[in-house]
C-alpha cells in the first residue's frame, strides 16, 4: 500500500513539473521580444572586429547582446549573394549557422527573406539573378521553394523559427516589376506563396509583412487595405521605425508610431511589431530614450497585441560598417543606449 502511495505522489509530482514546464515555456514564447538583427556579425568576426565588455574583457557580441535583454535575433537571408564584406554574404547556409548559434544561446527566431540577392528595400526590390528571366508563375515557384528549402535547412538544423518575414519593406511591392504594387494581385499573390511555405514548414510560424515609415498611418493603412482587398495571408503588421531617417527627433512622431500600431491592430485584427528601429550612435542618450519610447508605444497596444522590438544592426560599429545607426562604440563595446531593452 505504502508503495503504491510513494508511486502516485511520483507521478503526481512529475505531471506538477512537467506542467509548470510547459508554463513557463509557454510564458517565455509570449513575453514581449527585443530583438537585435545581426546580418553583419559572422563578418565582422571573419575580418577579426573584437566585441568587449564595459570592463575591458573580449566577449561573444550575442552574449553582450544577451546581457542587455536581447532575447530574440533578426537575420536576413539572400538568394545567392555575394562575398562583398557589407553588402554581401547572409545566404540561406550562413544564416543557418548563425540561427543555430543563437538559438543555443537561448535567443528566439525571426528570419526575413528579402527574395533578393542583395539589400532589398523601399528605392530597390531586384529580383535574383536567377529569377531574373522567370515568368510570373515561375516566379510564385521560386518564392515558394525559396521560403520552404531555407526554413527545412533550418529545421534539419534543429531550429524552427518563431517569426518569418516575407519580403522587406514593401511598401511598393517586391520582385520588380511583376510583384509592384501597380499590380497588387499579383503582389498578393507572391506574398501568399511565401505564407503557405512557411506554414508547410510549421503551422506556427507567424508570417510578417513589412513596411517602413512606422509613424505614418496613411501608408499602411493605404497598403494593408489593399492586402485586405486582395485576400493576403500573414499574422502580424511589421513596422520600420527611424525618426533620424525621417530627419525628426522621436518626440515629435513617436505619437503617431504608437497611433498607427494601435489602428493596425483593431482596424486588421493583427498582431503589430517594430522590427526595425536605429538611432545615431553618437547621441547615446536620445537613442537610449527614444528606445525606451518605442517600446512603451508597443507594449500600449491592447490585448497584448504589441509583440516587440528589434534594433537593426546594433552591433555594426561605424568603423567597420560605416553605418550611423548603431548602437556600438568606437572601443569595442555595446552602447548604453541599449540598456534600454533591460527589465
Amino acid at each position: 500500500m505504502k508503495k503504491s502511495l510513494k508511486i502516485v505522489s511520483f507521478l503526481m509530482l512529475t505531471a506538477v513539473l512537467f506542467t509548470s514546464c510547459k508554463s513557463k515555456m509557454a510564458t517565455e514564447k509570449s513575453s514581449f521580444s527585443k530583438g537585435a538583427d545581426v546580418g553583419w556579425l559572422p563578418q565582422m568576426e571573419a575580418t577579426g572586429y573584437k566585441f568587449y565588455d564595459t570592463d575591458g574583457s573580449e566577449k561573444d557580441c550575442l552574449q553582450l547582446l544577451k546581457d542587455r535583454g536581447i532575447n530574440t535575433i533578426r537575420l536576413r537571408v539572400w538568394v545567392n549573394p555575394n562575398d562583398d564584406k557589407a553588402s554581401g554574404h547572409c545566404s540561406p547556409e550562413e544564416t543557418v549557422v548563425m540561427a543555430v548559434r543563437a538559438q543555443k544561446m537561448g535567443m528566439r527566431i525571426m528570419i526575413n527573406f528579402h527574395y533578393s540577392d542583395s539589400w532589398a528595400d523601399p528605392g530597390k526590390q531586384n529580383k535574383p539573378a536567377a529569377w531574373a528571366k522567370h515568368s510570373f508563375p515561375e516566379l510564385l515557384t521560386d518564392v515558394y521553394q525559396h521560403t520552404f528549402d531555407v526554413l527545412q535547412l533550418l529545421k534539419k538544423a534543429g531550429v524552427t523559427p518563431e517569426w518569418v518575414q516575407v519580403g522587406n519593406e514593401i511598401p511598393g511591392g517586391m520582385l520588380w516589376p511583376e510583384g509592384n504594387t501597380d499590380n497588387f494581385n499579383q503582389l498578393a499573390q507572391l506574398l501568399n506563396k511565401g505564407y503557405e511555405a512557411t506554414k508547410a514548414i510549421d503551422s506556427k510560424i507567424k508570417v510578417i509583412v513589412h513596411l517602413d515609415e512606422g509613424n505614418k498611418s496613411e501608408k499602411f493603412r493605404w497598403f494593408f487595405d489593399k492586402a485586405t482587398e486582395n485576400k493576403v495571408k500573414y499574422d502580424v503588421i511589421g513596422l520600420s521605425y527611424y525618426p533620424y531617417w525621417i530627419k525628426t527627433d522621436y518626440q515629435s512622431t513617436i505619437l503617431d508610431l504608437e497611433n498607427n500600431m494601435k489602428d493596425m491592430a483593431s482596424r486588421y485584427n493583427k498582431e503589430v511589431m517594430v522590427v526595425e528601429v536605429g538611432g545615431d550612435y553618437t547621441l547615446v542618450q536620445n537613442t537610449k530614450e527614444m528606445l525606451e519610447a518605442t517600446i512603451k508605444a508597443v507594449k500600449s497596444v491592447p490585448d497584448n497585441k504589441g509583440l516587440g522590438v528589434i534594433y537593426w544592426e546594433p552591433q555594426g560599429e561605424k568603423s567597420w560598417s560605416g553605418y550611423q545607426l548603431n548602437a556600438w562604440l568606437p572601443d569595442g563595446k555595446p552602447s548604453p543606449a541599449l540598456d534600454a531593452f533591460k527589465e
